[in-house]
């Protein structure tokens, strides 16, 4: 049996623009995005947050989950959210290829966690391909870092304000810079 093209991005397959079911991905773009601007357009309760969120993301969200506005995503499908998740102002998730917050996982402003990456060969890299993200239980990713594709950042582990994370980040750890190293362990 075929994969579908959803499944297909999410499984880390370069995705061309020419594919046939290219179409079934604008759609989803712009259900999100109608979304997306709605939740950025006007204050809205916690309640209300989750609700949309709850709609982006495709899944239904604990009481306890809590997001400020503004929030940037394209797609949201494959954001997954656990308990106790907080995300501050100006996040962007982009989510093509898998994003897995746990319970009780800390964003800070501005940060970005970006699961699509493009070929670097001129003539395809307007194309796509995915890794996922998984930012384990109790991690806190401080304001501005950068998470890109196929990380794993580790239970209780702290990204420094800035980092750029290129490799997975190990549990009880904090890692800072450009590119991301471990710093020291958690006391």
């Amino acid at each position: 049996m075929k994969k579908n093209i959803l499944e297909r991005m999410k499984s880390g397959e370069l995705i061309l623009d020419t594919d046939p079911d290219y179409p079934l991905l604008y759609e989803e773009f712009e259900k999100t995005m109608s979304l997306v601007g709605e939740l950025n357009s006007k204050y809205h309760s916690a309640a209300e947050v989750r609700e949309l969120l709850s709609r982006i993301w495709g899944q239904p969200l604990d009481e306890s989950v809590r997001m400020f506005p503004p929030f940037y995503t394209a797609f949201g499908k494959f954001t997954k959210v656990g308990k106790g998740v907080f995300i501050n102002f100006g996040c962007t998730f982009l989510d093509r290829g898998g994003i897995t917050l746990e319970d009780h996982v800390f964003i800070g402003p501005r940060a970005s966690l970006l699961t699509e990456n493009h070929p670097e060969q001129p003539e395809i890299r307007h194309n796509v391909y995915t890794k996922p993200i998984l930012i384990k239980r109790r991690a806190w990713i401080g304001a501005g870092a950068i998470i890109l594709p196929g990380v794993t950042v580790g239970e209780n582990s702290i990204v420094g304000a800035g980092a750029v994370v290129t490799k997975n980040v190990p549990d009880n750890t904090i890692v800072t810079g450009n590119p991301a190293k471990v710093i020291r362990n958690i006391k």
